[in-house]
């Protein structure tokens, strides 16, 4: 079966060495895909769904749409494209939107509380649809924009992984399009005919938020320096720790004879 287009062979062959080198889908597995409606879930659910078809495992995929409460979503639009392509979906309708109202003062940022708030139904979900891993869409760009957010606003060195276990253990986060440009998803899902649907959030486009900020600094950059994001990318795959300033990975002089002799103690 060949693909649709070299777009797709192209995003098939990305998305297929997320999964090979993290262990992002498995035999048997049952893959929630968090579909908000925007072009980064709708290319994220198609891949899938194609790369279902071509595997060597055998895997099933469920579509789970979390309704903020806004008005405006047009959830019953995702819900008739799923069902003309014979995508199982779930549209679950929440008041987090009203919540969010009732708990942020006045110009406060919703976005991270927002996430956290979704990210506890999904996980319900995951539990009432028996799912064994949770997809979401982020793709390459969202981590390159993480690793510059938390570098500059947070004074951490991190980005996200590609693959998540929850606190408890209960839960797989993946992240199958984290080799995916959001220039190469937003183009997949314009190819496949897929609607997108916004999500109504007064906040969303907000200029002013810092992911947009970095999201303009990258596109600067990458008009002098065309692979700059890639290189960022390579980047958090190949961390060289000895040349940080952590004191948890590099400990001082004077700590690491007491740290030797506690590994020895130990017998590791």
């Amino acid at each position: 079966m060949a693909y649709a287009s070299d777009l797709e062979a192209r995003l098939a062959k990305k998305v297929t060495q997320a999964i090979t080198t993290y262990s992002l889908v498995e035999d048997g597995d049952r893959v929630m895909v968090g579909l908000s409606g925007g072009k980064d879930s709708w290319a994220l659910l198609q891949i899938l769904d194609v790369l279902r078809r071509r595997a060597p495992i055998r895997f099933s995929l469920v579509a789970v749409t979390v309704d903020s409460g806004y008005d405006g979503y047009h959830h019953d639009l995702i819900a008739r494209t799923c069902a003309e392509r014979g995508w199982e979906c779930r549209i679950e309708h929440t008041g987090i939107g009203s919540t969010m109202d009732d708990l942020l003062d006045d110009g406060a940022t919703p976005c991270s509380l927002c996430a956290r708030f979704r990210r506890g139904v999904l996980y319900r979900l995951a539990r009432e649809v028996g799912a064994t891993k949770i997809a979401l869409g982020h793709h390459a760009d969202d981590f390159i924009e993480t690793l510059l957010l938390n570098l500059f606003f947070a004074g951490s060195l991190k980005a996200m992984p590609a693959r998540l276990v929850s606190d408890n253990g209960e839960h797989v986060v993946v992240r199958p399009l984290a080799y995916v440009s959001e220039a190469e998803a937003r183009q997949y899902t314009k190819a496949q005919g897929l609607p997108i649907v916004g999500c109504c959030c007064p906040a969303c486009g907000d200029l002013a938020l810092e992911r947009q900020r970095v999201k303009r600094l990258l596109a600067e950059l990458a008009i002098e320096h065309p692979g700059v994001k890639q290189s960022m990318l390579k980047a958090i795959g190949n961390v060289a720790p000895r040349h940080l300033l952590d004191t948890h990975l590099n400990p001082p002089a004077a700590l690491v004879p007491l740290a030797v002799a506690r590994v020895r103690a130990s017998g590791a």
